[in-house]
């Protein structure tokens, strides 16, 4: 049989190095790559076959669902199975709904790992209790509802693109106090605080246009 090709994604470097040492006495696993930025694992993705990404959700100034959305952008068709710390109700959502696998909790024993890992290249879901259960009061609200102005739809752009504050205003011929305007504008439409909150919420709010 061949080996599950495995590509792991964490930004801390001892956890990936234990991780890999973990992985590297298991003859039915085969790590194509080790990478701590999502730019690092999406060039990793564009030069080799993977069928599984092993992924960590908090990743410095990005998250684990922008690196999903950008891999789904470039074509990785591959499973993907977040190793994390934890998760907010509105990431599992959204990470959920972007086509993850599962979610495998840090503190879980290593051999319970690569049990999920083999039950995730075989098809299955692996999902930690914590994880798979709801939210208390109910679901998460949904925001962002509120429709959006051209301007604050093409700053929500740049903001998805990684762009500063400068490099919005140079992109679109505004100052930068209107950049910062226009974003405090998305924060109280969308109910969020930071860009990163902004990211997934859009995220989540084209994934629920898409099946309408």
């Amino acid at each position: 049989m061949k080996p599950i090709r495995l590509l792991l994604l964490d930004d801390h470097i001892l956890f990936r190095e234990g991780l890999r040492r973990l992985l590297i006495s298991e003859p039915d696993f085969e790590t194509v790559a080790e990478c701590g930025t999502p730019a690092e694992a999406l060039a990793a993705l564009s030069r080799a076959a993977v069928d599984l990404v092993l992924l960590d959700f908090d990743l410095e100034d990005d998250t684990g669902t922008r690196f999903i959305a950008a891999a789904l952008a470039a074509g990785y068709r591959g499973k993907i199975l977040m190793v994390t710390a934890g998760m907010s109700p509105l990431d599992v959502s959204v990470s959920r709904k972007l086509g993850i696998s599962g979610i495998f909790l840090k503190h879980n024993p290593p051999k319970l790992l690569l049990e999920a890992i083999r039950a995730v290249a075989r098809g299955d879901t692996w999902m930690d209790p914590k994880m798979a259960a709801p939210a208390r009061g109910g679901d998460v609200a949904k925001p962002g509802t509120v429709p959006l102005t051209p301007r604050e739809q093409q700053v929500l752009r740049c903001v998805f693109e990684g762009f500063t504050n400068k490099e919005m205003a140079y992109e679109l011929g505004v100052s930068q106090s209107s950049v910062k305007a226009t974003l405090q504008h998305l924060f109280d439409k969308m109910g969020v605080r930071t860009r990163g909150q902004l990211v997934r919420i859009a995220i989540e709010r084209s994934l629920e246009t898409a099946k309408s």
